[in-house]
């Protein structure tokens, strides 16, 4: 694997390395010596799966608050996505910067957020899977979110929205008072 630091520290781009012969490919998406180079020490206590039909549907802006904070790790298995990850931790160089990343099944690409970031996604593609690995297992109640078309974070979406859940779209809008999580 080889991971891709961005502007914002500790969200890595991986690229995974894949090895092919005639049968197909086989790749390597975790190596917990590998993983802990960057830093991660946590266990990955969730895997989940979510598919997503239509082209242009948006999922997000989520986060976990304390102490129920996450790293993930997002991978995307069919279809492609535009992927994005926004820092929301108190006091942080970076706060309420984003970036983004186009994950595909073709790409192979995957995204690393650590603890203390928004996570969202749009589909490029109808019929979308991701696989995200998380380091703290959901807790309802302990969520927070704001709205993906949030004019304090401009994020271009790379497609007009097709669809939004309803608890998604009613997510507030960043204020003054938004102080970010701490860790």
């Amino acid at each position: 694997m080889k991971f891709n630091t961005t502007n914002i520290d500790g969200l890595y781009v991986i690229d995974i390395d894949f090895f092919q012969d005639n049968r197909g490919w086989f790749a390597r998406t975790y190596c917990k010596r590998e993983f802990a180079a960057i830093g991660h020490q946590q266990e990955w206590t969730q895997l989940n799966h979510s598919f997503t039909t239509q082209k242009g549907s948006v999922r997000g802006m989520h986060y976990q608050l304390a102490p129920y904070h996450e790293a993930k790790m997002v991978r995307c298995i069919a279809g492609a996505v535009y992927d994005v990850a926004v820092d929301v931790r108190k006091n942080s160089p970076t706060f309420l910067q984003w970036f983004g990343v186009e994950l595909s099944a073709q790409n192979k690409k995957m995204l690393y957020i650590p603890e203390g970031f928004a996570h969202g996604f749009q589909t490029l593609s109808d019929n979308c899977e991701l696989i995200y690995h998380h380091t703290s297992y959901y807790t309802p109640g302990s969520e927070g979110g704001f709205r993906y078309d949030d004019p304090k974070l401009n994020i271009p979406w790379q497609l007009p929205v097709s669809e939004i859940s309803e608890r998604d779209q009613n997510h507030p809008i960043i204020n003054a008072n938004f102080e970010g999580i701490i860790l």
